[in-house]
């Protein structure tokens, strides 16, 4: 595993998210798209991972729900894979957000995405439900966990 630090950065400071985004992520975004998807939502969470000084991943999230706490986006660059920086970012989420009392942490992903789906199952995340994403006209996958020990929600 990668000696990897993760840092809080200010959700409203959408550029490194934006830039680190259309490395890893089709198609590209600018940061309006960022700042309105993170305007007035509950509790946003958005990390930065870097190896030595340079930034190789990142996390946003936001509440879903008072209970459910929402992993909106992880990525990792291409040259960072498989060093466990994205296992690092979400386990650091789900830390974060089992801190401010939220019950259960989720996430999605398409069917495609085999290496996430993996890693959720893995890391015990179960598949909760199927929605369809308009966007990209193909379903995704639902996954939570239960961020209260020895309760299954």
């Amino acid at each position: 595993m990668a000696d990897v630090v993760i840092d809080l950065i200010d959700p409203k400071d959408t550029a490194l998210i934006t830039h680190l985004y259309n490395q890893v992520f089709r198609p590209e975004r600018d940061e309006s798209y960022f700042q309105r998807r993170l305007e007035n939502r509950m509790n946003p969470l958005a990390m930065a991972a870097r190896v030595k000084s340079e930034a190789v991943g990142f996390f946003v999230g936001m509440e879903r729900t008072p209970r459910v706490f929402f992993g909106w986006l992880v990525g990792v660059l291409p040259d960072a894979r498989r060093m466990g920086v994205a296992t690092q970012l979400i386990n650091t989420a789900a830390d974060w957000a089992q801190s401010r009392g939220y019950g259960a942490i989720r996430f999605e992903c398409h069917n495609r995405q085999r290496a996430m789906l993996h890693f959720g199952i893995a890391n015990g995340y179960d598949i909760v439900g199927i929605r369809w994403d308009s966007d990209r006209a193909e379903n995704l996958l639902i996954l939570e966990k239960s961020l209260r020990e020895g309760v299954s929600d």
